[in-house]
């Protein structure tokens, strides 16, 4: 199919230089890569579906940062360094007006990381975007859910629930007229991921996962993978002064953090020996970091402020519950 091939060698083949790690890449029926001795693969796939992810007059730049960014993620969750990416793109026909945006921010962030496109597929379908990154990783030294143990602290990094309320701008029209909303609309497409956090928390973090789903599910992953349960101080909760003046209440945003999804900062748990170094560990990353809790023998998370616990009923995302 001519139209198929003279679309990935337009947009795709021959965009970067190659990593002296990649032995063939895109172009043959596979590729082939080396990885370095003593180092383990960390491997992560992620779909983004017109309609369900984005909507049809989404920039396709901001699209494009979106999907690679949530895949970037995912590995600095395990303390791994991006190296490769597959790439599978279905689009309903050859829209080059989309594409050459979307491909322009595409490469953009996967050399800001050094992450080498290898590979991946075209067909004609619905709209959607389907990544396999893979990275590198100490063999004993990812970090994982489970680890997490009563008594040690709860960290998140960055703000939270700025792309909740992005979300909110997209999907309602009339939330324009509020404070910020092009901003906390760009924050939902435009994350940033924590690589050189999660690489710093190797051998210090006991746990760690990416906010994907919300904090209040996120968290939650830690705490069935690892047995435990979680007592969080909602005041201590990072949020922007814009998502405050968006939502015009602290409380509402206090909310908004624990349950917005796509956010793409990490929440992490380290034990009481690391708690006074962590920030000077962290200095070079530039990555703000916030202490909101500490890991409890309970199997829940219980929510408090000043002392009070709070009944507030809230979940994270979920695909297939909207």
């Amino acid at each position: 199919m001519n139209g198929e091939f003279n679309l990935i060698d337009k947009y795709f083949v021959g965009k970067q230089k190659q990593r002296k790690d990649v032995l063939l890449a895109a172009g043959d029926d596979c590729a082939i890569v080396q990885a370095p001795d003593n180092l383990a693969i960390a491997i992560s796939t992620d779909t983004l579906v017109e309609g369900t992810h984005f909507l049809k007059n989404a920039d396709p730049a901001w699209v494009a940062h979106k999907a690679l960014a949530s895949n970037i993620s995912d590995l600095a969750a395990m303390g791994a360094t991006p190296s490769w990416v597959s790439f599978a793109l279905t689009m309903p026909e050859v829209d080059e007006e989309w594409l050459k945006p979307f491909c322009d921010a595409f490469f953009k962030l996967a050399d800001y990381y050094d992450i080498q496109l290898i590979g991946g597929d075209t067909t004609k379908g619905p709209l959607a975007i389907t990544l396999t990154i893979q990275g590198f990783v100490p063999v004993e030294g990812a970090l994982k859910r489970s680890g997490a143990n009563v008594g040690d602290w709860i960290y998140v990094t960055g703000n939270l629930g700025d792309s909740k309320a992005g979300l909110d701008v997209i999907l309602d029209s009339n939330k324009r007229e509020h404070p910020h909303a092009d901003e906390l609309e760009k924050r939902h497409f435009v994350s940033s991921p924590r690589v050189l956090t999660g690489q710093a928390l190797q051998g210090v973090a006991t746990s760690a996962i990416d906010i994907s789903d919300g904090l209040i599910s996120d968290l939650g992953h830690i705490l069935k993978s690892s047995n435990v349960g979680a007592s969080v101080d909602v005041s201590q909760l990072p949020i922007s002064d814009e998502l405050v003046a968006f939502l015009g209440s602290q409380e509402k945003a206090l909310q908004y953090a624990l349950s917005s999804g796509e956010e793409y900062e990490l929440c992490f748990t380290v034990d009481s020996n690391a708690k006074s170094s962590l920030e000077t560990l962290l200095v070079h990353t530039g990555t703000p970091v916030s202490c909101i809790g500490m890991i409890r023998p309970q199997g829940r998370i219980e929510l408090h402020r000043d002392g009070e616990e709070l009944d507030w009923d809230l979940t994270g995302f979920d695909h297939f519950k909207g």
